[in-house]
């Protein structure tokens, strides 16, 4: 043992072994006045055993199969640390497939190829001898099967269905779960009744290890665990029980009495189960110690009546239970003591003017002395609110005066004597810069002085800093200190700052600010405003249980007057470095009282704001934590809504942090039957926001009530909410379903409501199932679609739309609540009547000839009925475009063509075609056609593109040639008139007979302007041949050349196809050129 001291040391270093010293140890120390003990301290030698020597045989798995690697590591002090790595000391990778459980060994969900090695090792590291064993190589094999079999999920570890875990309360609460199966299972965990506790969750080894921190009795309860693959899956429940070694509610402290007092010794621990007290006196069981009259035990409470000197001694408190113990002493000591003042005498106190003085006056003393003040010589005993009287024998004056100063008298008195004892207050002037630094602007390299003009009090002597931007002034000879003032000579750049007097007495410190700036132009800069410096010196006073007074100084305004300051609060218990917004007080206001909620760590801020912005925050103040208390509100938002048709899930929204008002935050979740006769049934969970209620009966409303508390008791009554236990799906069918066809294409729908006892839950509304079996007019079945309708709430009919007409239907009503549908309605039958058709399907013409076309057409998609007829409508089309007389015919409804015959030849016609039912004519559609010139030309066929002789550009294209040909007739005549040479003269004048002459393609000459009706030549003097022909190998310019006549097509936009195609070779003409009447298109194929 070490000299003067308890201290007990074991040293081994120079011989004996450890296990010599093994056992349990206890220190006591003893005086006249009693004994105290400590804990029992276990002193074990720590081991690292070798390994067991066995021989490992190897193992052959089958692709897909599970394996686990055994490691049973020899039983150490403290246990091993288990991994596992390769003979390259490399450790092996792990996976979902591939993990090391909590016992070491090493599980496969199931093997592949690449696990086949012979280098698989268990190592074991004891920490506290710094050694590592290893366990003899396995080697495993894996041999291929082809295919792979794929299996559902089976547990490696836990085995069975279910299995129980203790854990002591304060503990890490860890449960595993290791499934094989391939594909590899995905391990998920949940907690029976209730959710994970948040914040405390952690899913380790991949997510095969459930991980709770500092558990407490509210995590008790079952935990599954759920392996799953696409094949299946399987579960294991772990029942959790917490436990809980003893802890302190009231540790027994020690007691001073005075000899005939009473007092009280009490000790108070919990735990589960709940722990024995035992009381010892000087270490020995209280039942065998010395009796003491004065003393009585009960329970866990010690009562001392009418205490003599000879009652003083040392007491512990033992309280236990099976999974350990606490031990406290506490040292009753009875004393017969006078008073004793520690305060040394004529101590001087000096205070500044306004400000709070505190006047010491220490005492000792049994029994307790009473204290009493006195001010004068003679003065009368101190009393009334300007004095504070502390339970410690200070007194406060909390705003000091001028008349405050004089000498002060504490007087301790008790039943064995009086004592007395003088103090002096002397109350100081407060120190003041009545002429403050002011805000300069400087031109560079000129002089600047800052006053600092101070009054104190004439007994203090004051100390005058000056600092720039917070830190002592620049090492330059420039700068100037003087009694008053601070000079700069020779301004710089550098120079610009913020400079600071301070002054210091013994008693109080004032300082004043003023900012330089340094500027190069001559002229008087303008007045920078900027956002406020922020505020400082942030003091806390009055602290109350649920209110402090928070005062700052204001930082500079810089030259914008502070408007307001924002004050904020951050909560270093819950949510330390997040600052909340607290409340906002006027500009000219530098104290505020702040409302504070229980078990909350404050600490404040305050923020200046101008017009020009907010300031930086200040810098925190120092930090108050409230007691705790019990919670002010209960949680909001509760709800009950059933997830199955027999629970009843209860929401609700946690509490924050801060409004717990105090530790161990729970919820009472409350809950009974409505309108039944029934007690409420409670349940204590930790702080989570949800509990599930099983067993409960299909959607009946429940009264619902959950209530915080903490370890300080609950929240006032929460008031009560309705909720419903969960929904199944409806019973019956709707009833009594009658169809009203109000049109061809729509129906009306009405149905008999669904009591709502069998809809066994929230009525969402009503879904119509209808479909369409068949058309009446075609008899033929096809893919049934069917379309649903749904109508919200509680309506009795509905409105079906866009049915077809002329068809047979069938329909169902089904009633909708929050799980689903129920039963269908037997289905109804209904039909609709016939509508008009839809247009014919298609319409041809055919076989053209000189007074006749031939239509064919196809019936209606949709007949939407029994056709009765189709009716025929046409009329011819002149070449300004013009309509004319139109023709109605009527065709039996069986026909599906018609030669029209007595038509005018070379004419366009224009047809409307349609279908007819009992109900009406439906929509046509229309076609144009041409009767072909005449016999010799052939036949012509039937268009339906539109005349290029109608378009725009082509018509203008048209008017420019034949202006430019004039043009050109016109120069011509008059060249010729004149005798003049041109090459149409030269090459008539190598001729002797131009009239028999075949005009050539070089021929400077003008053919006619052919028309198939009148045969009228262009103009006098024309050169064309006497027969009023042109052969068609003279025209090879001609547009049959692109693509005219029997081949010529336009595109469906109106444009001409191979207008510009190049053609070279010429294919035999089959009629003419056009089948139109003459237009400026027929026109150009006479032009030579």
């Amino acid at each position: 043992m070490k000299p003067n001291s308890g201290t007990l040391v074991i040293n081994i270093m120079n011989g004996g072994k450890a296990e010599a010293y093994e056992g349990v140890y206890q220190c006591t120390a003893r005086n006249e006045r009693g004994a105290a003990i400590s804990n029992n301290i276990v002193i074990r030698p720590s081991r690292s055993p070798l390994w067991t020597k066995e021989k490992l045989e190897p193992n052959q798995v089958r692709e897909g199969d599970s394996l686990v690697l055994h490691c049973r590591p020899p039983v150490g002090l403290p246990p091993p640390i288990i991994f596992w790595m390769d003979n390259a000391f490399q450790r092996l990778p792990q996976s979902e497939r591939v993990s090391q459980g909590l016992n070491g060994d090493l599980y496969f969900s199931n093997v592949q190829p690449e696990d086949t090695r012979e280098d698989y090792i268990c190592y074991a590291r004891f920490n506290h001898t710094q050694t590592i064993q290893q366990k003899q190589p396995i080697s495993v094999k894996v041999f291929s099967t082809k295919p792979v079999t794929e299996r559902p999920p089976i547990l490696l570890t836990p085995t069975g269905t279910t299995s129980n875990k203790v854990e002591l309360r304060g503990n890490v609460l860890l449960l595993e779960c290791i499934a094989a199966g391939l594909p590899t299972p995905v391990i998920r965990w949940i907690k029976e009744g209730g959710e994970l506790p948040a914040n405390r969750t952690l899913f380790e080894n991949f997510k095969k290890t459930l991980k709770i921190i500092d558990v407490s009795e509210a995590d008790s309860g079952n935990y599954k665990c759920i392996a799953r693959n696409i094949l299946g899956s399987t579960h294991h429940v772990i029942s959790v029980t917490v436990k809980a070694a003893p802890y302190w509610i009231t540790a027994p402290r020690n007691l001073v009495l005075s000899p005939g007092e009473d007092g009280t010794l009490i000790c108070r621990a919990n735990g589960n189960p709940k722990p024995s007290i035992s009381w010892l006196a000087n270490g020995v069981p209280i039942a065998i110690a010395p009796e003491d009259p004065s003393r009585k035990v009960d329970g866990d409470t010690i009562i001392f009546s009418a205490v003599q000197e000879r009652s003083s001694a040392v007491y512990q408190c033992n309280a236990s239970n099976e999974y350990g113990y606490l031990l406290a002493n506490a040292f009753v000591n009875v004393l017969a003591e006078p008073p004793r003042i520690l305060t040394p005498a004529n101590k001087l106190y000096q205070v500044i003017l306004d400000s709070p003085a505190l006047i010491d006056c220490a005492y000792f003393g049994s029994p307790k002395p009473e204290i009493e003040w006195f001010k004068g010589v003679k003065g009368s005993i101190l009393r009334g609110n300007e004095y504070v009287f502390h339970d410690n024998g200070t007194l406060e004056i909390p705003v000091a005066q001028k008349d405050s100063t004089g000498t002060y008298t504490c007087v301790a008195r008790n039943e064995l004597g009086k004592i007395q004892n003088e103090v002096q207050l002397e109350v100081k002037d407060p120190t003041m810069i009545i002429k403050q630094p002011e805000y300069k602007v400087i031109q560079r390299y000129g002089h600047v002085s800052f006053e600092c003009i101070i009054k104190h009090d004439s007994t203090l002597i004051p100390t005058v800093i000056w600092l720039k931007d917070n830190d002592e002034l620049p090492d330059d000879e420039r700068f100037l200190v003087g009694k008053d003032n601070l000079t700069i000579m020779n301004v710089t750049d550098k120079d610009d700052g913020t400079y600071t007097c301070i002054v210091n007495t013994t008693l109080d410190s004032v300082s004043a600010s003023a900012v330089l700036t340094v500027v190069a132009a001559p002229p008087t800069p303008a007045i920078i405003y900027a956002r406020p410096n922020p505020p400082f010196d942030l003091e806390l006073t009055g602290q109350l249980e649920r209110s402090i007074e928070l005062s700052w100084i204001p930082g500079d305004e810089n030259n914008s007057p502070i408007t307001s300051f924002v004050i904020e609060y951050e909560d270093g218990l819950h949510e330390p470095g997040v600052w909340h917004y607290q409340t906002e007080v006027p500009g000219s206001q530098t104290t505020v009282q702040l409302k504070l909620s229980p078990y909350v760590n404050y600490s404040f801020r305050v923020i200046a704001v101008n017009e020009i912005g907010r300031s930086q925050p200040s810098e925190p103040s120092e930090q108050y934590l409230t007691k705790s208390a019990n919670p002010d509100e209960n949680p909001s938002n509760v709800q009950g809504i059933g997830s199955e048709p027999d629970n009843l899930v209860i929401t609700w929204e946690s509490l924050k942090g801060f409004q717990s008002n105090g530790p161990g935050l729970q919820y009472k979740v409350s809950w009974r039957q409505k309108d039944v006769d029934d007690e409420w049934t409670s349940v204590v969970v930790a702080n989570v926001s949800k509990y599930i209620v099983s067993g409960t009966p299909t959607f009946v409303p429940y009264e619902i009530k959950v209530q915080a508390l903490n370890d300080l008791g609950y929240a006032p009554e929460p008031s009560e909410v309705i909720g419903h236990s969960g929904e199944d799906l409806p019973m019956v069918a709707p009833g009594n379903v009658q169809v009203h066809v109000i049109n061809s294409t729509l129906a009306k729908v009405h149905w008999d409501p669904v009591p709502l006892k069998s809809v066994r839950g929230h009525l969402q509304g009503y879904k119509v199932y209808y479909w369409k079996v068949q058309s009446l007019s075609r008899r033929s079945k096809r893919h049934i679609e069917k379309k649903i309708l749904t109508f919200r709430g509680n309506k009795t009919f509905g409105m079906l739309p866009g049915l077809e007409p002329y068809s047979s239907y069938k329909l169902n009503v089904r009633v909708v609540n929050g799980k689903g549908e129920g039963p269908a309605s037997p289905d109804k039958v209904f039909k609709t009547p016939e509508g008009v058709p839809s247009s014919p399907s298609f319409l041809k013409i055919t076989n053209p000839t000189l007074d006749s076309l031939t239509l064919e057409w196809g019936s209606p998609t949709h007949p939407n009925g029994v056709l009765i007829s189709y009716i025929l409508k046409f009329q011819p089309i002149n070449n300004t475009h013009e309509l004319g007389p139109l023709v109605e015919i009527r065709i039996p409804a069986n026909e599906s063509s018609l030669i029209l015959k007595n038509l005018n030849y070379s004419t366009r016609y224009k047809f409307y075609f349609n279908a007819q039912t009992s109900v009406g004519s439906g929509s046509q559609i229309t076609e144009e056609a041409v009767t072909i010139m005449d016999e010799g030309a052939g036949k012509a066929m039937a268009s339906r593109q539109v005349d290029i002789a109608t378009q725009g550009w082509f018509i203008g294209l048209m008017c420019a040639v034949a202006l430019l040909i004039l043009i050109l007739l016109i120069v011509c005549f008059i060249r010729r008139n004149k005798g003049g040479k041109y090459p149409v003269k030269e090459k008539e004048d190598a001729h002797a007979d131009p009239e028999i002459q075949p005009m050539k393609e070089d021929d400077g000459t003008f053919g006619e302007y052919s028309d198939a009706e009148d045969h009228k030549p262009l103009k006098k003097g024309s050169r064309t041949p006497s027969d009023r022909t042109v052969k068609k190998e003279d025209s090879d310019d001609s547009l049959v050349d692109y693509g005219e006549g029997v081949n010529g097509q336009f595109n469906e936009d109106g444009s001409f196809i191979g207008q510009y195609s190049g053609k070279k070779e010429k294919e035999p003409a089959e009629g003419n050129e056009s089948s139109e009447a003459p237009s400026p298109v027929n026109a150009m194929n006479s032009f030579v």
